[in-house]
């Protein structure tokens, strides 16, 4: 019920509040978190220490550490806003590149599934892809407080975007037979069914829905990204289609795909360090809790 209300007040300030003023209370209280939460902070010490590998500045990696904090309050600042985003509002912040490779996949006719992960504004990004004329399906987490679980949908419903719950195949199945764009975060694994392999060089549990999804049905996987700029404007771009590969059983075929996938992952997020909003020790396989956390992301 906390967590619910902290959420709507936060939905009042940042609508009545400039956009301006309030990305610099967020950057505010997000100074405050990080300095009064050593828990938060040294796992996101931890992973950008992957990241960058062992022999990174600790003084470089503090700081990116900081920036983490900072930007996650600002794209929780955006998702609030979500009902001023328009195509005034695209124009003006978003620069879009490579969107030709959503049309290229999508004439193949068998749908097109959209990879991203916990980098930049990945909500902001499938309510981009909406204004840009697709329809678009996002899986999503559920949360255990429904009040919490109808607000992220309502704020979801207002970019147009049509969540999906994780786990109904169906729907996603659906949505993809009818040529229609399926959302899905490739750098964490909530289903404790993903694939054990190395991401950045470390063994970790990596979801393997997307390329699951390429293989059965035969839908190309489009990497996608919507990251923030040092002017707080945006930038939106598409990378070409990834096809399965033909002739391999499916378990092959799916590890070979999920390698590629989290390839494009590991290089977005080594040019975005800052913008890798991943709270928990992925790399700890046997941590049980890390793998369904009822948050907002």
């Amino acid at each position: 019920m906390i967590m619910y209300i902290l959420y709507r007040i936060g939905l009042f300030l940042t609508l009545v509040l400039p956009k301006r003023v309030s990305y610099a209370s967020a950057s505010f209280l997000a100074d405050i978190f990080y300095n009064s939460s050593p828990k938060d902070r040294g796992v996101v010490v931890s992973n950008l220490k992957t990241v960058f590998g062992s022999f990174a500045d600790d003084k470089d990696i503090n700081a990116i550490a900081r920036g983490v904090f900072r930007n996650f309050a600002k794209y929780l600042v955006d998702f609030f806003r979500s009902g001023k985003i328009d195509k005034d509002y695209l124009a003006r912040n978003v620069k879009v590149e490579g969107a030709h490779n959503i049309d290229d996949a999508r004439a193949m006719g068998k749908g097109v599934i959209m990879l991203s992960a916990h980098i930049g504004n990945w909500e902001l990004g499938a309510a981009v892809t909406s204004m840009l004329g697709y329809p678009i399906n996002a899986v999503v987490l559920t949360h255990k407080n429904k009040r919490i679980n109808d607000f992220f949908t309502s704020q979801r419903l207002m970019g147009n975007v049509k969540p999906i719950e994780m786990g109904s195949l169906k729907s996603c199945y659906k949505a993809l037979r009818a040529n229609e764009l399926v959302a899905l975060l490739g750098d964490r694994d909530f289903s404790k069914n993903g694939i054990l392999m190395d991401f950045f060089g470390r063994k970790a549990m990596i979801p393997k829905g997307p390329a699951t999804f390429s293989y059965r049905l035969g839908a190309p996987i489009v990497p996608v990204f919507l990251v923030r700029e040092p002017d707080d404007t945006f930038k939106f771009f598409v990378e070409k289609p990834i096809i399965c590969p033909s002739g391999l059983d499916e378990e092959v075929a799916v590890r070979e795909l999920t390698v590629k996938c989290s390839a494009i992952i590991e290089s977005c997020v080594k040019k975005y360090p800052a913008q890798w909003f991943v709270f928990r020790n992925i790399w700890n396989i046997d941590e049980t809790e890390s793998q369904r956390p009822d948050t907002i992301i």
